[in-house]
């Protein structure tokens, strides 16, 4: 049997470059597409307003996705190393800022995601089996405080044990992790597409596209946003007071999109495994992140041709996904959903596993953590590593927050990953933009650097980046400070763990010179 010689590729770290262009796609589109596609239009919805305000969102968000990808990708060819945006910071700034990123992302961006996907994953499959339920206690509801709890029901075991089987695969080696990734990005995309097809199709036979596009921008049941503690001399807007109420209203709704949109970047944490990178990993940024963009544009479509915007706005538990397939085919809708969802959210969450374990790698060959996770196995994975993750992940499940009501006599909690991911979203913007910012730093600090690729655009397409994101994050600095600062709060608590991580690792150094 012939043997791949790029297959067997080594780095000098021991990475075997195993992933081509179609797998790092597959990684980039994978890791973006999760239930957020299926859930969030409808607080977009209520936010802006209007069918017309759905939609730009969402083309706002494809626009700054892709304009990102296409500047991280001149970064990603100049720095070809595992670790990717890590490595970017580090280089364009110092070791302390790459930390805190990596920091954050070990602490929730990566874990708290994985967590989060884990139990959509778990949630979904228990339409299908009601046993794997989320008060079908294992260990019932400790009460730690007024506001915590911790708890393990049937819906967080098998949440658990999806990230530990997961993880055990991934360890395997990369040919495994990547033929998984491939298959269930493949199949979840194909599920997104037959949703399209069949909401402008059959869905929209029913009259309600064209109901919908007549009244493109007319606003109704539209929210009220109001500014937090920080900013109380500021005034509460909707999107009909003028340009400061469109601009507030497209900022907050903005949260939903750009985190459905997210994990884009983790391919550039894989760099290290990548066949070609140079050429590879720009290309696999910028195909991986306009198909998704245009899928989640294109399924805002047929949400529109099936649903009344009314509808969206109001679906239950958000779900509009769900609704528009029980439109279409009745109350087996909500079952094919589910199926959709768990295929989805599976592929999602192996490409985060896969990926989020290259940063720690990368961080602890700097002396930066673990000094177990800087080692590679006989299967050419940061094992270590993984099983961190996978640890911290797991843990990050079982924590409950409390939100006081009861219902029928049983109080209901809600899950601690997605307040923390609620905190973050004001910092994941935050290191994107000192991200793109470094883009301009290092063309000034290495004029003569190997650029194998040059961001399109530069330097047009990564400043309006920069100012659109900024904008978006002061306002909800304002508008949403109470998930805002904690976010800023969870960075900066890396600080002091730098410099306490650089202490010991120089105390080790000194007792191994002896």
């Amino acid at each position: 049997m012939a043997t791949d010689v790029a297959e067997q590729t080594e780095t000098k770290e021991g990475f075997i470059r195993g992933l081509g262009l179609l797998d790092s796609t597959m990684i980039v589109a994978g890791s973006m597409i999760g239930s957020g596609i299926f859930i969030v239009s409808a607080g977009i919805g209520r936010e802006t307003g209007s069918p017309g305000g759905l939609l730009l969102t969402w083309i706002i968000t494809g626009i700054l996705t892709i304009f990102a990808a296409l500047s991280y990708g001149e970064l990603a060819a100049m720095m070809p190393k595992a670790g990717g945006q890590y490595v970017y910071l580090r280089e364009s700034y110092s070791p302390l800022w790459g930390f805190l990123y990596g920091w954050t992302l070990f602490l929730v961006i990566q874990t708290g995601t994985i967590a989060a996907v884990g139990v959509a994953f778990a949630r979904f499959l228990g339409v299908l089996f009601p046993s794997i339920s989320p008060t079908s206690w294992i260990i019932a509801p400790i009460n730690l405080s007024t506001g915590y709890a911790l708890s393990l029901s049937v819906q967080q075991f098998v949440a658990v044990l999806l990230i530990i089987f997961l993880t055990i695969l991934n360890t395997q080696g990369l040919k495994l992790g990547k033929i998984i990734q491939n298959l269930f990005t493949s199949a979840k995309t194909l599920s997104l597409f037959v949703l399209i097809v069949l909401g402008l199709l059959i869905g929209g036979a029913a009259g309600t596209f064209s109901g919908n596009f007549e009244n493109l921008f007319a606003v109704q049941n539209v929210s009220e946003i109001k500014p937090d503690w920080f900013a109380s001399f500021l005034p509460s807007v909707t999107v009909e007071q003028g340009l400061y109420g469109i601009v507030v209203a497209f900022c907050v709704a903005q949260v939903g999109s750009l985190f459905s949109s997210d994990a884009w970047n983790n391919i550039t944490f894989t760099a290290g495994e990548v066949k070609n990178p140079q050429r590879n990993i720009p290309l696999s940024l910028a195909l991986g992140t306009f198909l998704v963009i245009s899928l989640y544009i294109l399924a805002n479509f047929a949400y529109l041709a099936t649903l009344t915007f009314t509808e969206i706005q109001t679906a239950p538990e958000d779900r509009v996904g769900t609704l528009a397939l029980q439109t279409i085919f009745g109350p087996i809708g909500a079952t094919i959903m589910a199926i959709a969802i768990i295929i989805s959210t599976f592929g999602c969450n192996n490409g985060l596993i896969l990926a989020g374990s290259r940063v720690y790698y990368a961080m602890a060959n700097d002396g930066l953590f673990f000094k177990a996770t800087s080692k590679l196995n006989k299967n050419g994975v940061p094992a270590v590593a993984l099983i961190l993750q996978c640890v911290w992940s797991c843990l990050l499940v079982l924590p409950r927050t409390r939100s006081g009501k009861v219902v029928a006599d049983v109080e209901e909690y809600g899950n601690l990953y997605g307040t923390l991911l609620d905190y973050v979203v004001f910092a994941v913007l935050i290191f994107y933009i000192l991200t793109i910012i470094g883009l301009f730093i290092l063309r000034y600090k290495r004029p003569d650097a190997p650029r194998p690729y040059r961001a399109f655009g530069y330097p047009f397409v990564p400043v309006i980046y920069i100012l659109a994101a900024t904008l978006i994050s002061v306002v909800l600095l304002f508008y949403r400070t109470q998930t805002s600062l904690p976010g800023l709060a969870i960075v900066l608590s890396g600080v002091p763990v730098y410099f306490i991580w650089k202490l010991l690792s120089a105390k080790t150094d000194e007792q191994e010179q002896f």
